[in-house]
């Protein structure tokens, strides 16, 4: 009885098969094949990354209030890749105090953003719609900073930005500054107005030169501002009281003034501080510092803890040429031309869980930044830090770690405090990392 059948359903099988094939051999025609790609990043294209403390509002990566209450959003423990960044061309980014600033470029004039806390209006003046008017005191997503237009109408361009507690300095392209925030210590290079109310201030600084010459870099402690000038010369305003001004003595200034002491001949090439040590860097490789020494951060005289104008730091002469120098709130960090990292001072060093003070710059062991047998010429090519992190990135371009883990700052995936230096793990190039408080900004680009 089923034989009949057979014969049929050879014939549908064959007439199946004959179909298949022939669809194959139409999808292997080149011309009628569609070709989908996926979008390849171009070698200027930048990307940031975000972690640490997320309540805030200084990661930026929340658009919704009402997520940002939720108990998972408090903090960000891995890095994580900042939307805002995806639709803008960032070119610098900086960490404050709970807030965070990027510099953007674009064709108009909204090239600074910020977001986190601005309770002194330091990420600009924003209000909440209707009748209130109320200033926004938390910014959960990077907004737009107005800033004072040119006097020729000529687009502002800015290029880089520092940070401090409660004030922020940005560069444009043409070598002027632009200061906002709190300015209790004169540390916006303004008058210091007595009971002024900086919640709601829409006062923007602006300098656009210091004794005739072009700014070409800005740094932020945490009351106070230093200039770096283009003809190697250093202005400072602010708060005084350690010595962190470096102008010979303990008051605070409102009006930015060129500092002296051993760098009056020097050509200084890059200053760092962010709370009230600072190191400067002559283009010869030669450290100097002033400020607070109470960690042994550099050298004093007698019961002296302060430093009041700069001083050669003699104890780095023997670790050949710095190229890189960074201070934190108790220890003070340098590296030199061969890739070499050095610290001391007091806190987790990156020596190990039983070093926690050091009055001599110690190094740490290279393979720690992933110099081994089989990558014999990585080295580190830069460093910066916050008040208790430090990072280094070294020339693969991969970021490494270490120091105080408050609320998931060093990108670990956990909240464990940090002795020597680790990986972190950023699926992009590190070009840049910019530590605060408790959390911690990285301006990367692709892998191409």
């Amino acid at each position: 009885m089923l034989k009949p059948l057979i014969p049929v359903l050879n014939v549908q099988i064959r007439r199946h098969f004959a179909t298949k094939i022939k669809k194959c051999v139409i999808l292997q025609d080149k011309d009628k094949i569609p070709v989908d790609r996926y979008p390849l990043a171009s070698k200027s294209e930048r990307r940031v990354y975000v972690w640490g403390h997320a309540a805030t509002g200084a990661l930026g990566y929340q658009k919704s209030l009402k997520k940002q209450k939720l108990k998972h959003t408090q903090f960000v423990q891995h890095p994580s890749r900042l939307q805002f960044a995806e639709v803008q061309d960032v070119i610098d980014v900086a960490c404050g105090y709970g807030f965070s600033a990027f510099a953007v470029k674009r064709s108009d004039d909204i090239s600074l953003f910020g977001c986190g806390i601005n309770t002194d209006s330091q990420v600009g003046f924003h209000k909440f719609g209707g009748v209130t008017n109320r200033p926004m005191e938390l910014m959960i997503y990077p907004a737009p900073i107005a800033l004072p237009k040119r006097t020729d109408d000529c687009k502002i361009q800015i290029k880089s930005v520092a940070a401090g507690r409660a004030h922020l300095l940005a560069l444009s392209e043409d070598g002027v500054v632009f200061a906002m925030g709190n300015n209790a210590y004169g540390q916006c290079g303004r008058p210091v107005v007595e009971n002024e109310k900086y919640a709601a201030s829409q006062t923007v600084h602006r300098i656009e030169e210091l004794n005739g010459t072009k700014i070409a870099g800005i740094t932020c402690g945490q009351d106070h501002s230093l200039f770096l000038l283009n003809n190697g010369t250093v202005f400072s305003c602010g708060w005084g009281a350690d010595g962190q001004t470096g102008l010979g003595h303990y008051k605070s200034v409102d009006v930015p003034t060129l500092i002296g002491g051993d760098i009056s001949t020097e050509n200084i090439v890059k200053v760092a501080g962010t709370v009230d040590c600072v190191l400067m860097l002559n283009d010869k490789g030669e450290v100097f510092g002033f400020g607070n020494a109470e960690y042994g951060q550099l050298e004093t005289v007698g019961d002296s803890q302060q430093v009041n104008e700069p001083k050669f730091v003699s104890f780095t002469k023997g670790l050949g040429k710095i190229v890189d120098i960074a201070a934190g709130g108790s220890f003070c960090m340098v590296l030199n031309e061969n890739g070499d990292v050095f610290t001391w001072g007091y806190g987790i060093l990156g020596l190990g869980p039983k070093v926690d003070y050091i009055k001599e710059p110690t190094q740490i062991p290279a393979t720690l930044f992933g110099r081994n047998e089989l990558s014999p010429e990585s080295r580190v090519t830069s460093i910066s830090c916050g008040i208790s992190h430090m990072a280094a990135i070294n020339s693969d371009n991969d970021v490494y770690m270490w120091g105080r883990n408050k609320l998931g700052c060093l990108g670990l995936g956990n909240t464990d405090d940090q002795f020597f230096p680790l990986k972190i793990a950023v699926t992009a190039k590190v070009l840049k990392v910019s530590c605060g408080v408790d959390h911690t900004l990285a301006l990367c680009k692709p892998f191409i």
